[in-house]
């Protein structure tokens, strides 16, 4: 290949991860992580240890920009650490902030995915056609299919685009449903002087 340095064929790692940046800032949208493995033609630890490796660079030198990483997708995205100078020099209009009714809806299906819309409604105990759909336009869920039941309604879960927006690598880093409930009980103990 033209300007790159090649010996023999093989890329040395310095110029894989430079690929896999050039790659990525071309993108611009997250890439899935198997796409990148056939692209550089390198095994899913080969390239786990370049994903770090950049990660790693990244937050060494302070950069403007950080590897975002999830279980299927890789993005580069810009460093929290330098937002007030963006928002400076951009003033970007403040995002529309969630309503009450789309944070429950949404946190029922990061929960309890694969979830119907039945299922939670039953659990909000009010109707959410307008939740659902309104955090399907922003990307946050998605339909993963139909439950095996009568009338085989819609099951719903998040994106990687929830987890980016909460800056969550992956569901598991959700807070314990458990604990939140137990310090939730805790706090109304205190209050009525329980």
């Amino acid at each position: 290949m033209d300007g790159m340095m090649e010996t023999n064929g093989y890329l040395d790692q310095d110029e894989r991860i430079g690929a896999i940046e050039c790659i990525l800032f071309v993108s611009g949208e997250p890439v899935d992580v198997v796409s990148l493995q056939r692209t550089l033609g390198v095994t899913d630890l080969e390239l786990q240890a370049l994903l770090t490796r950049m990660e790693n660079r990244y937050l060494e030198q302070k950069r403007g920009i950080v590897l975002y990483r999830t279980a299927d997708t890789v993005q580069l995205i810009s460093n929290r650490r330098y937002a007030t100078y963006v928002e400076q020099l951009l003033q970007p209009a403040q995002a529309k902030s969630f309503s009450q009714a789309m944070l429950e809806t949404l946190s029922i299906v990061a929960y309890k995915q694969p979830v119907t819309r039945n299922d939670i409604e039953s659990i909000r105990g009010v109707r959410c056609e307008y939740s659902v759909s309104q955090l399907m336009k922003l990307g946050l869920i998605r339909e993963l299919g139909r439950k095996e039941a009568v009338g085989r309604p819609m099951l719903f879960g998040t994106t990687d685009a929830f987890l980016r927006q909460f800056g969550l690598h992956s569901l598991a880093e959700l807070p314990s449903y458990e604990t939140f409930c137990a310090q939730a009980d805790d706090e109304g103990e205190e209050k009525t002087g329980a």
